[in-house]
């Protein structure tokens, strides 16, 4: 009888663990919610339109993300070699939807300046401007494969298919303006 008692009693404490652990990883949380806007200094910032899907572009991006081309910097030593972090805290880029919520100028602010409250440093002081770009283009092929920032339509579109000419991207910046701007009030 004691023994069935304590055996009850280990399996709802485990049971309490996993509920609050799945509740403090966001479980719970819903959707991510939108980040800052990038500071007036990084706001008109924009990834060089050869860079999206360039396999060359790319290829440098991801000698500098895994530290081969410089050993100050190593961004899968959080962030892991294949976008799933291996330190906590560490942004997963290979959630679309999450990814999706950041500018490519946002991404070069967070890349460039850091992350305030976090163990993301600032990198700018390692890195040129193109060298970030770089390593932008290589993370945004874990959650964001095919995809291209449109500055325009202030979303992610198909590659190829940014700046493209037509009445449809003209009037989409005032449709998607009130979405991507209603988090900085």
């Amino acid at each position: 009888m004691k023994q069935s008692h304590s055996l009850r009693n280990v399996f709802l404490v485990g049971l309490s663990v996993a509920g609050l652990t799945l509740t403090a990883c966001g479980g719970a949380e819903g959707p991510p919610k939108p980040p800052p806007p990038a500071p007036p200094e990084y706001a008109d910032k924009h990834m060089p339109p050869d860079h999206w899907g360039n396999p060359d572009i790319i290829a440098e991006g991801q000698a500098i993300y895994t530290g081969q081309q410089n050993i100050d910097v190593n961004c899968a030593s959080c962030h892991g070699k294949n976008g799933k972090p291996v330190k906590a805290g560490a942004r997963d880029f290979r959630q679309t939807e999450h990814m999706k919520l950041y500018s490519d100028s946002q991404w070069f602010w967070r890349v460039s300046e850091g992350v305030k409250g976090t163990k993301m440093k600032a990198w700018k002081s390692k890195l040129s401007e193109d060298e970030i770009w770089k390593v932008i283009a290589f993370e945004a092929t874990f959650g964001l494969e095919g995809q291209e920032y449109d500055v325009a339509k202030k979303q992610w579109v198909p590659l190829g298919t940014a700046g493209a000419a037509g009445a449809a991207t003209e009037e989409a910046p005032a449709a998607e303006a009130p979405t991507e701007e209603a988090p900085a009030e």
